[in-house]
């Protein structure tokens, strides 16, 4: 597979009506659709890894129409979690009883649609990152939490997600206590988290981070947040193993 492709070549998120056949590259992936014969067509997707995903397409009209999108990384290298583990590249310092508002890269996976009567089907899902899809351990080994792990810049703006790679949220800071912190990680279930796009950039719901204390603790209390955006909704993908051979 070719991986020349350059950011400005690469496909958009969204819509795409497929009478004949379609190519749609993305990093490092290719996906083709192709008519078979009368109501029936071949999809075919290969990443750089060589993993080559086929699949066969019956629908009930000439045409076939998908919908490609950003969803949340919860299904690669495997789905073991619905929780995302955000180590800033740099520490944000909060001073006692202050907050502060940052914009950072949280990663994200590709959801392929089928849409039909009315209706999203998932079709396929993959990541176009694989190299950097993987798990830590937040806490202590026998009682600590499985998160989807990611170094994560700050960045200026919405605008700053990666193309495919990473989707950017808003994440509110507050420091309730009467000494000054620094936060250099964010840990949080993305599972209720809402992801939209538009082009080929991607946001997520923010969140609340606020660090408090409780009783005789000090815990840094995290929660969503959802956001007005005139940016498509993606659908969500939920990938569920099932016996029999279907998935």
């Amino acid at each position: 597979m070719s991986t020349e492709t350059s950011e400005s070549e690469f496909s958009n998120y969204g819509l795409y009506t497929v009478i004949d056949n379609l190519e749609l590259f993305l990093p490092h992936t290719e996906i083709k659709i192709e008519r078979m014969g009368p109501n029936v067509f071949s999809y075919v997707r290969n990443d750089s890894e060589s993993d080559l995903v086929k699949k066969i397409i019956p629908v009930k009209s000439d045409q076939l129409t998908i919908e490609i999108s950003p969803i949340r990384p919860l299904n690669y290298p495997a789905k073991r979690t619905s929780y995302v583990y955000l180590e800033l590249e740099t520490p944000v310092f909060l001073s006692e009883n202050s907050a502060a508002t940052i914009f950072a890269r949280c990663p994200i996976e590709i959801g392929v649609f089928l849409i039909h009567d009315g209706h999203k089907d998932s079709l396929d899902c993959f990541t176009c990152d694989p190299t950097n899809s993987r798990f830590a351990l937040y806490g202590v080994p026998d009682s600590g939490t499985l998160c989807k792990y990611a170094p994560s810049e700050i960045v200026e703006s919405y605008e700053d997600s990666i193309p495919f790679v990473n989707a950017v949220l808003e994440i509110n800071l507050q420091n309730q206590l009467d000494d000054g912190r620094s936060i250099s990680k964010i840990i949080f279930p993305i599972s209720d988290n809402s992801v939209y796009y538009k082009n080929s950039k991607a946001i997520i719901d923010s969140i609340e981070a606020v660090l408090k204390k409780k009783l005789t603790l000090q815990i840094f209390d995290v929660s969503k947040k959802s956001i007005q955006t005139d940016w498509t909704l993606s659908p969500s993908y939920e990938r569920e193993l099932i016996d029999m051979g279907v998935d």
